[in-house]
């Protein structure tokens, strides 16, 4: 084999490789409202940001509302048995597996973020800026409320510990 056809053949093996990333697909329980599991994997979702579990958001009329245990209720009700499949990216520092999942409706992780309950985590990824500016302007979510950026609200947790 020629030396530019043995590169052509290896660009080519190299191109397909990359394109079989790893993939979970089942059904999938909700951890909280940016985090699955599928068959025993932990799965965090690629490029958003829920609000954390604990976390409240202050509604117009002052009174606080469980913002993050709505968020995950929403993602639950979302995915209600259906057939996920995950497009594995890597792993984070918990040693979860970071995927854009979807179902049969599209992807979950811009779902999340275009009802206002997820905002896009700029700090990894900018998919899901314009689904999150859209989520705001309709007033959706989070968005109907005031609130801290989950990264901002995970800090301040870990600071007055």
């Amino acid at each position: 084999m020629k030396t530019g056809a043995m590169i052509v053949a290896l660009v080519l093996a190299s191109g397909s490789a990359l394109a079989q990333a790893p993939e979970l697909v089942g059904r999938a329980s909700v951890i909280d409202g940016d985090t699955i599991e599928i068959h025993g994997e932990r799965i965090r979702l690629f490029g958003i940001d829920a609000i954390e579990a604990h976390q409240t958001c202050t509604l117009p009329t002052g009174a606080k509302w469980r913002c993050g245990g709505d968020a995950a209720e929403a993602l639950a009700v979302h995915l209600a048995q259906k057939p996920t499949s995950c497009a594995v990216r890597g792993t984070d520092r918990y040693k979860r597996s970071v995927a854009v999942c979807r179902t049969a409706e599209g992807d979950v992780n811009d779902w999340l973020v275009r009802n206002g309950w997820a905002m896009a985590y700029r700090a990894y990824s900018t998919d899901y800026v314009a689904a999150e500016a859209e989520a705001s302007r309709a007033g959706l979510g989070i968005w109907a409320a005031q609130f801290e950026a989950p990264w901002q609200w995970r800090k301040a947790q870990r600071v007055s510990k």
